[in-house]
């Protein structure tokens, strides 16, 4: 085994010289056939251990719930845990939303984008959908804004079954928010996404997970293809990652097809989420550290930027 890693490094190396002294030639095309042959063959060992991201994140989805800021993890806790992340930004909602309101007040707390959740407790996850209680309370929300300034959206909701997508408050607070120019968060599947566009099309989606239940990579292009204020967070994202914590072939090609419409997110939804915070955000940096720069910047922070103007 000593062996093998030895004569890995000596052709990385190799690898490394002939990139140097071909660096005068404008197109590998103008090097001998075996040549470039090699030096893709070798590349993977070369680029293997690229260095993480070491730029600013935004956390596209993070919740702050009774549970968490009640017990264990306290403002001090969770602000601490931002700063050791490298966390500049986070979109949050909380249920109940004293949560995110509490967030958005807080000495320290990185750039807080407030979203309302459509949850006063448990029990509004059943049949948020098609009681009026929570359509009055969102509109009450709307009214009273928070100590970081206005609502920036709706969200993150849960739809379970696609055909609730239909329901009456399911229906007007899509409505609501493609009048207002707020932004939805939603929690579904592909079906469900696109009974919510019948019913709003010119509105802004994230879309939670980028599809619940691993919905094929093929489904989500299609998505994004045909809905261009479609937007996918990739928490939990089956398939997103191989064993190593590199990304998958499949999704380095959605990724590269489609640098502006992808984001990161912690989905801080039980306490235990917030116990590995820091090694959360380490995995994204890891394979943010594989993408060109530029792209890594554009997912780790710019798209979150251009989508709410900040």
């Amino acid at each position: 085994m000593r062996r093998v890693k030895v004569r890995l490094a000596n052709l990385a190396q190799a690898a490394r010289s002939v990139a140097v002294r071909a660096r005068p030639l404008r197109s590998l095309r103008t090097l001998p056939a075996v040549w470039t042959t090699w030096l893709w063959a070798l590349l993977p060992l070369v680029c293997a251990h690229a260095a993480p991201y070491d730029g600013p994140l935004f956390d596209a989805h993070l919740h702050y719930n009774v549970e968490a800021f009640e017990g264990p993890h306290p403002l001090t806790d969770v602000l601490a845990r931002f700063k050791a992340a490298g966390v500049q930004g986070v979109l949050a909602n909380s249920r109940p939303n004293e949560g995110t309101k509490a967030l958005a007040a807080a000495h320290g707390a990185p750039r807080v984008l407030p979203f309302i959740r459509l949850y006063r407790n448990r029990a509004d996850y059943a049949n948020w959908f098609e009681n009026p209680e929570i359509a009055a309370m969102v509109r009450a929300e709307l009214a009273t804004g928070t100590a970081a300034g206005p609502y920036r959206g709706i969200g993150e909701f849960h739809l379970y079954d696609a055909a609730n997508a239909d329901g009456a408050v399911a229906r007007k607070l899509a409505q609501l928010a493609e009048q207002r120019g707020l932004v939805l968060l939603a929690h579904c599947d592909d079906e469900a996404i696109e009974k919510l566009f019948a019913h709003a099309p010119r509105v802004r989606w994230i879309w939670a997970h980028s599809g619940i239940g691993g919905v094929p990579e093929a489904r989500v292009r299609e998505l994004l293809v045909r809905h261009p204020s479609l937007m996918g967070e990739l928490s939990y994202r089956p398939g997103l990652t191989e064993a190593d914590g590199r990304l998958s072939p499949v999704w380095r090609g959605l990724l590269n097809e489609f640098p502006e419409r992808f984001l990161i997110g912690s989905d801080t939804w039980v306490n235990q989420r917030w116990q590995y915070y820091g090694a959360q955000m380490q995995a994204y940096r890891v394979w943010l550290g594989d993408l060109p720069p530029a792209l890594a910047q554009r997912i780790a922070w710019g798209n979150a930027a251009r989508l709410f103007d900040f």
